[in-house]
């Protein structure tokens, strides 16, 4: 049976009429980012206390965690540096609360284009993919980046040298470290892909555990730039655990 697209959106139309869509809609996105971003600006104490709230050693996770307490002092060492970073993560602030609705504008603006089938599995991976980079986004916010702060925060070569640790160091790391366990917790979405594409099975999965153990250890390493080794098994832990997922998600598609 031949597969129709949806006949309640036109799916036809001239380039410039796509073209105009994309405008409104790429124009609605950025309404949007900047009215949250203006916001997120307004409300600094609200937003620092929370971006700034791993630092402390009252943060939920350290207490959870038994963390014996612990100082640690931010400064400044530029003009312009406090407003610039303000700015940004206000920004970013702003692009995280909008992107929800920016998915659904992407997917409204490509989905008259697509099968119905091919819609079904598009909402699958967009929503699937999303929901995995916020979990790795949380998992970091509460647990590693916290540790990663305590570890490298505290760490000394010698009493008579002390840390002076910029905002400017503590925002390019927060930021770092949210993106890449973002996208690390994208691999059950990637694993899925490939096994509908049939790259890839569950017996290829298993048969290379060992070598994705090793993997596992190099890109956790990586996202924790510490010599601590309860770090390093708090972020290649859950890491694992997505593998041993991606194989039974697998398993199930094949």
């Amino acid at each position: 049976m031949t597969q129709q697209p949806r006949n309640d959106v036109p799916a036809t139309g001239t380039f410039w009429d796509h073209l105009d869509e994309l405008r409104s809609c790429l124009l609605r996105m950025l309404a949007v980012i900047a009215l949250l971003a203006v916001a997120a600006f307004v409300m600094k104490d609200e937003l620092f206390s929370i971006v700034l709230a791993p630092k402390d050693s009252s943060f939920v996770a350290y207490r959870l965690l038994g963390v014996e307490p612990f100082s640690i002092h931010l400064m400044n060492t530029g003009l312009t540096e406090q407003f610039m970073i303000h700015m940004r993560t206000a920004a970013y602030a702003g692009i995280l609360l909008a992107s929800p609705y920016l998915l659904y504008e992407l997917f409204r603006f490509v989905s008259p284009a697509l099968y119905d089938n091919e819609r079904r599995y598009a909402w699958r991976i967009v929503g699937s993919a999303y929901l995995m980079f916020v979990v790795g986004n949380v998992l970091n916010y509460f647990l590693v980046f916290p540790l990663t702060v305590r570890f490298l925060g505290t760490y000394q070569v010698s009493a008579d040298v002390a840390n002076m640790l910029t905002l400017q160091s503590y925002m390019d790391t927060l930021l770092m470290m949210s993106l890449l366990m973002g996208v690390v917790f994208e691999l059950p979405v990637i694993c899925w892909v490939m096994a509908r594409m049939g790259l890839i099975n569950d017996q290829f999965m298993r048969q290379y555990r060992r070598h994705a153990i090793v993997v596992i250890l190099m890109v956790a390493a990586v996202i924790t730039p510490t010599a601590d080794a309860f770090t390093l098994f708090v972020v290649a832990l859950p890491i694992w655990l997505l593998y041993e997922l991606s194989i039974a998600i697998v398993k199930i598609e094949n």
